[in-house]
């Protein structure tokens, strides 16, 4: 394929020089699209003297939230290194396996992250926690101008995604320009970004989510970048409702979304005044999304993963429309085709449950090193998501669950999700999670782990009697834990395997 230019930051750099980037809420410190360009500039010059033509060379990352990660990831670029950044919230261990898989030339990281650095690690270049810009990492090195920016030839590898490892070894998802242009293209023209927007970016960085979703699609718009290096619900809600900050648009997980909902000063109508509040990573219930957009905010759900950047969106402005199809993650972008399959092969009719299969720009080309998995999750150019989904007949397409989450009670089909979503209507509900445990009489059966509310008096035997007027009695659970956490990864997702050893713990050795 002809290279073509799909520079940015260049662009911005010439265009918006002067306007505002990014603000990082954790140094107070703020950058112009020049001043990103300058920066990428000499973190470019940098990685050049430390890794010359770098031609596919892993440069990996341990950061919190930070401007240094997104400069870092433009250099890399420029440098045809390939950048990977981890998830700090592992175990040294699980670096350590990262670290052997990919087998970077450097790895930045926080001082504070020290423990996470094995003794064989890679040349390390060390940044203070104190930094108040990127050039901690970089001495020696004067602002030099981005210039016209670069002819990227757009299957080039730019990135290596982790997965969350909730199950087996983490696998690498490979990130090409064109996956992360075009699912950033997409979901800035979805969620109808531009140069005068500003997204608040709680979602890690480690994450295609945060990295590409919220951030790539900001910088693509022109947009302003708010980076807060964690969720915290209500310093998050603050920001929210500071009208003079200029945050528009906001993206979470749902389970962020719920965590703000039961925020005691929670007032859903002060954040009608938001552009987009968009959510994805998991389902969203439909009574939980509804609750949002009867207190006017334009909630839109959308849909992705690592393989596939972002993939599909709501339509907003229309909020008639969004209650109509509150619980879909909407249409899929324009450079994404997406399909229900059936456990035949043949592609599923309106509202049949199947899995989602993907193919486009979005799409990764693979598994870093993992042959393997790349010939069991392609077929015929199509990328099998691993989603249990639906499209109904207007062409939204609705999440179920992960099929490998699925259990069968008595010969039929349970969705998790399809529970949880039930429960979340009841009163009282704060989180819930829902798993398949093995049952003598029925195979397997639901267990239920729910915490309740701040201040709700719920009880297992109240979420019991609301599932057995809500459900079919195959899918009423026949166990329900009052819990005080539940294990997720740090995009949200609920550990499965951890909730099943709680059970055996408390449920089989009792």
């Amino acid at each position: 394929m002809t290279p073509i230019v799909l520079d940015f930051v260049a662009h911005n750099a010439r265009v918006s020089s002067t306007r505002l980037a990014i603000h990082e809420f954790a140094t107070g410190r703020s950058w112009t699209f020049a001043e990103f360009a300058a920066d990428v500039g000499r973190a470019t010059a940098f990685l050049r003297e430390r890794i010359g033509d770098a031609s596919g060379a892993r440069v990996a990352m341990i950061s919190r939230n930070s401007t240094a990660m997104l400069i870092l990831q433009q250099a890399c670029i420029r440098t045809g290194a390939i950048f990977v950044p981890l998830n700090w919230r592992l175990a040294a261990p699980e670096i350590a396996f990262l670290l052997q898989d990919c087998e970077p030339a450097l790895l930045f990281h926080e001082d504070v992250f020290d423990a996470l650095v094995p003794a064989d690690a890679p040349p390390c270049i060390r940044m203070g926690a104190d930094r108040d810009e990127f050039l901690d990492a970089l001495p020696g090195y004067e602002p030099g101008a981005i210039g016209k920016g670069l002819r990227i030839d757009p299957e080039t590898e730019i990135t290596i995604l982790y997965s969350s490892g909730t199950t087996g070894k983490p696998k690498g998802a490979i990130v090409t320009y064109l996956n992360g242009f075009s699912g950033g293209l997409g979901f800035a023209l979805g969620v109808k970004l531009n140069g005068a927007s500003g997204m608040l970016i709680d979602m890690p960085l480690f994450h295609t989510a945060g990295l590409f979703g919220a951030c790539w699609s900001t910088m693509i718009a022109g947009g302003t970048l708010f980076i807060s290096q964690k969720f915290e619900a209500p310093i998050t809600y603050g920001r929210l409702v500071d009208t003079e900050l200029g945050v528009t648009h906001y993206f979470s997980v749902t389970q962020m979304a719920m965590m703000l909902r039961q925020l005691p000063d929670f007032e859903g109508a002060r954040l009608a005044r938001l552009d987009a509040y968009i959510t994805g990573g998991s389902p969203n219930p439909a009574a939980h999304h509804r609750a949002w957009l009867e207190d006017g905010v334009q909630m839109l759900n959308g849909w992705g993963m690592s393989e596939t950047c972002s993939s599909t969106f709501t339509p907003g402005g229309d909020l008639d429309l969004l209650l109509s199809k509150a619980g879909t993650v909407g249409v899929p972008h324009l450079s994404v085709e997406l399909k229900i399959m059936r456990n035949d092969d043949a592609e599923a009719g309106p509202g049949e449950v199947g899995e989602l299969w993907a193919r486009g720009a979005t799409v990764t080309k693979g598994y870093w090193k993992r042959p393997e998995l790349n010939a069991a999750a392609f077929v015929d150019g199509w990328f099998r998501t691993g989603d249990a989904a639906l499209c109904d007949e207007d062409g939204y397409f609705e999440l179920v669950d992960r099929i490998k989450d699925m259990f069968i009670s008595g010969g039929e089909n349970v969705y998790p999700a399809e529970i949880e979503a039930a429960i979340v209507e009841l009163d009282g509900v704060g989180e819930i999670a829902v798993i398949g445990v093995p049952d003598d009489r029925w195979g397997e059966v639901g267990c239920a782990f729910v915490i309740p509310a701040p201040g709700s008096p719920l009880t297992a035997e109240d979420v019991l009697l609301h599932c057995k007027k809500r459900l079919a009695a195959y899918k009423v659970p026949k166990r329900v834990i009052v819990a005080g956490d539940i294990p997720r990864t740090a995009s949200g997702k609920v550990q499965k395997h951890v909730l099943l050893d709680r059970w055996r713990e408390q449920v089989v050795a009792a």
